[in-house]
């Protein structure tokens, strides 16, 4: 029984090496790169509009303008019975990532 015990805890440490290596490697490359922003663009909304749920998230992508980098996202917000949109635009310096502003605009679709 001792055998037979730790023979299968041999097994099953090598056998879960490769798989949590691979797992842990998978999980890394998924993250985006605008999660950085995007999880700013959702604290700044929920800062600006403290009593709503932020219940979906869209990234619209970035644009580069000048030496700034502008990342783009739309948030849609419920407010007891209201729902709407906000359009999050977050501009910052492409080199240091200083961030230079952040604008929302409300939308109704």
């Amino acid at each position: 029984m001792r055998k037979t015990v730790f023979v299968l805890g041999i097994m099953l440490a090598f056998n879960s090496v490769p798989i949590h290596h691979s797992i842990s490697a998978h999980a890394q490359q998924e993250i985006p790169t605008y999660a950085k922003w995007g999880n700013l663009a959702m604290k700044e909304t929920q800062s600006k509009y403290p009593n709503v749920s932020i219940i979906d998230y869209l990234y619209e992508g970035s644009e580069v303008k000048g030496d700034s980098t502008i990342q783009k996202f739309k948030l849609w917000l419920k407010d007891g019975d209201k729902e709407f949109g906000v359009f999050v635009r977050i501009e910052y310096t492409t080199e240091t990532e200083k961030v230079v502003n952040i604008e929302f605009e409300e939308t109704s679709r």
